[in-house]
C-alpha cells in the first residue's frame, strides 16, 4: 500500500512481514482463504459479516473440545463460584465474540474517523484529547476485549502520535496483509513483539510517541509471575519497564461490545504508582497493578475476553490437552 501523503505519519515505513520462516504451500492456501473470506465479508457489509461469523463460531467453537476445555479451566480458576451452565454460556459468548471480531477485520474503516462516531462510543475522550495536546508519551495498555482493534483505531482518529505493538502472524503472507490493513486506519508506527520490534518501540517513545500494547497474554520467556485472578501468571513486564524508564504514565483502555458491531471504548484513569528506586521491585509492583486493572475489566464483561489461550502455568492444562 502506498503511503497517504495527507497523513502526518506517511513517511514512516511499515514493518516487514514475518520473514523468519519460508513461505509454504500451506501459507499460500491459508492466505487465499483469508483473501476470499475478506472479499465476501466486504460485499455483505459489516453488520451481516459480524452476525454470520459470530453465529458460526458460537455453534462450532464449543465443539473444539481441546480449546474449549482450556477456556473452561481458565474460567474455573477465575470464577470458582460459577457452575457448569454459566461457564458453558460464557464459552459460547467467547467464541461468538471471536468470530465477530475476525469478520470485522474486513471492515476496519467502519470504526475509523467519522464512521467511528456511529459505532464507537468513547468514554473519557477528553483524556485522549489531553494526551494528544500534551504531546508527551503515555503507555496505553489493554487486552483482547470485544474487538481489540478499536483502541488503536480510536487513538489514530484522535490524532495521537503513537506506536502499536502487535504479535506477528505465523504466516508471512497473512502477516503482511494484517500490517497493510491496520496501517490504513491506525498509526503506521507498528512494531512486532519481541526483539524485532524492541528497537522501534524505544525509538518511538524517545521521539515522544505513545505506545499501545495488549498485555494480557502469557509470556514464558522473560515474563514475571504476577497475580491474575488470584493465581500467578507469567506476565510481560514491558509496559512497566517502559513506564519506569521513561516516566510515561500507564493508561488502561477497555473495549466492550454493546450490540452487533457497536462498541464502548473506555479510557481509564492512569495507574498511580510512586517508584521506590528499586527497579526490580518497582517493575514487579507496577506489573501487578496492571494485571489488577485488566482483571477488573475482564470481570465487567467475562464473555468478551479471549479465554481460549493458556494464561496460567502449563501443568494446569495437562488434563485438557
Amino acid at each position: 500500500m502506498s503511503a497517504d501523503p495527507t497523513r502526518t505519519d506517511a513517511a514512516i515505513a511499515l514493518p516487514e512481514p514475518r520473514s523468519n520462516r519460508p513461505i509454504t504451500l500451506a501459507h499460500r492456501i491459508e492466505y487465499a482463504a483469508v483473501i476470499t473470506l475478506g472479499a465476501v465479508f466486504r460485499v455483505i457489509g459489516v453488520d451481516a459479516s459480524s452476525a454470520i461469523a459470530g453465529r458460526f463460531t458460537r455453534t462450532v467453537g464449543p465443539l473444539l473440545k481441546s480449546i474449549s476445555n482450556r477456556a473452561r479451566t481458565n474460567l474455573k480458576i477465575a470464577f470458582p463460584e460459577w457452575g457448569d451452565e454459566e461457564i458453558s454460556a460464557t464459552i459460547r459468548d467467547v467464541w461468538e465474540n471471536l468470530g465477530r471480531t475476525s469478520a470485522e477485520f474486513a471492515h476496519l474503516a467502519a470504526f475509523a474517523s467519522g464512521a467511528q462516531r456511529r459505532r464507537v462510543t468513547i468514554v473519557g475522550a477528553e483524556k485522549l484529547n489531553a494526551i494528544r495536546d500534551a504531546g508527551t508519551p503515555v503507555i496505553f495498555v489493554s487486552g483482547h476485549f470485544a474487538n481489540w482493534e478499536v483502541m488503536s483505531i480510536a487513538l489514530h482518529a484522535t490524532g495521537i502520535d503513537y506506536l502499536t505493538v502487535y504479535r506477528a502472524a505465523n504466516n508471512p503472507l497473512v502477516d503482511g496483509l494484517i500490517i497493510r490493513e491496520r496501517a490504513k486506519v491506525m498509526s503506521r508506527r507498528l512494531a512486532p513483539k519481541g526483539k524485532r520490534g524492541g528497537r522501534d518501540i524505544i525509538d518511538a517513545i524517545k521521539a515522544g510517541a505513545s505506545i499501545a500494547m495488549l498485555v494480557d497474554q502469557k509470556l514464558t520467556s522473560g515474563g514475571l509471575a504476577s497475580p491474575f485472578f488470584g493465581k500467578n501468571a507469567m506476565t510481560a513486564p514491558a509496559a512497566a519497564r517502559l513506564s519506569l524508564k521513561f516516566g510515561a504514565p500507564i493508561v488502561p483502555v477497555s473495549a466492550e461490545r454493546l450490540h452487533g458491531a457497536h462498541f464502548r471504548l473506555k479510557v481509564h484513569d492512569e495507574v498511580r504508582y510512586e517508584p521506590s528506586g528499586d527497579t526490580i521491585a518497582d517493575t514487579q509492583h507496577l506489573t501487578d497493578k496492571i494485571n489488577l486493572e485488566l482483571e477488573k475489566m475482564i470481570r465487567n464483561a467475562p464473555g468478551q475476553w479471549l479465554w481460549l489461550h493458556r494464561r496460567w502455568p502449563k501443568d494446569i492444562y495437562t488434563r485438557e490437552d
